[in-house]
């Protein structure tokens, strides 16, 4: 798999496996069955373990040991944060622990009451962030904006077993109409979160060096974040510990119709967090080409 093909890696059977795991045996026996699960994708699942050993060894300049051994350790992680939201979303928030870091900002979106564009990526446990929200304001909405239709079915699935959430999934369509439900959302002081980090082929892109090479980043978000007028925060929820998990959320400096501004402050805010946590970049496909 050379570059992403518009689908997460995630399932909708994965997910009713994990949810039967946590709601039988509980957290602990899922992270002891995830142990041989993260095994199968790491004997198996070939290209995209030559992905993560590539970032590993050639953009985060770890040893081939280590660069080695951290495909394993990226799948596990990876699994935990799959496994932590289901047990979180099902009402067992108290089982975890959380810091908030720059949550002044989104309270001073919020008192604002023009909504707000979140750019996030697919580092962490973003998913999450409506319990890391609703301690702030408990009302408040956000938008996840996505082209993969299997996170619509995850999300039916789990209202199904009564795991409710507040997060609603906008799917980008060709004839733009999502665009309307950008506007409709900031008119009730709704949040839009976009992940900047994955370029879909054929679609827009801008170039930037990230990490020491060159990278296609998709145009849509910051092209959205530069001309809704509304503030533009950069919010990662990381995962510190077995139980512990820590948001980030850092206002970023807009100018109306700057794209490649906007995408110059993202790759600096992602490559400090991905200094941080550098297994927790689950993007599993050839981001360098």
């Amino acid at each position: 798999m050379s570059e992403w093909e518009g689908k997460s890696k995630g399932n909708l059977l994965g997910y009713k496996i994990f949810v039967f795991l946590i709601h039988n045996m509980g957290l602990r026996f899922a992270y002891f069955i995830l142990i041989f699960v993260a095994l199968y994708y790491f004997l198996f699942s070939w290209s995209s373990s030559k992905s993560i050993y590539y970032y590993l060894r050639k953009r985060q300049k770890f040893s081939a040991f280590k660069s080695f051994v951290g495909i394993y350790r990226s799948y596990y992680v990876f699994g935990q944060t799959l496994i932590d939201r289901l047990m979180i979303s099902s009402g067992k928030k108290d089982r975890f622990t959380y810091d908030f870091d720059g949550i002044e900002n989104i309270e001073k979106v919020i008192e604002e009451g023009n909504g707000a564009v979140l750019i996030s990526g697919h580092v962490g446990n973003f998913e999450i962030s409506e319990y890391f929200l609703e301690d702030v304001d408990e009302h408040l909405m956000t938008n996840i904006v996505t082209t993969d239709l299997e996170k619509k079915k995850i999300k039916d699935y789990l209202e199904h077993l009564s795991l409710k959430s507040r997060m609603k999934y906008i799917l980008i369509k060709e004839d733009m109409s999502h665009i309307f439900e950008f506007n409709e959302a900031l008119s009730k002081n709704e949040f839009i979160c976009i992940t900047g980090d994955r370029y879909m082929p054929g679609s827009k892109f801008m170039e930037k060096d990230f990490l020491g090479k060159t990278a296609k980043f998709p145009a849509g978000p910051f092209q959205i974040g530069s001309r809704l007028r509304v503030p533009v925060i950069f919010v990662y929820v990381m995962k510190d510990s077995a139980t512990h998990y820590h948001l980030y959320a850092r206002i970023a400096e807009v100018e109306h119709r700057n794209e490649k501004k906007l995408l110059d402050a993202y790759v600096n805010s992602i490559s400090t967090i991905m200094d941080k946590y550098p297994y927790q970049w689950f993007n599993y496909f050839q981001f360098w080409n």
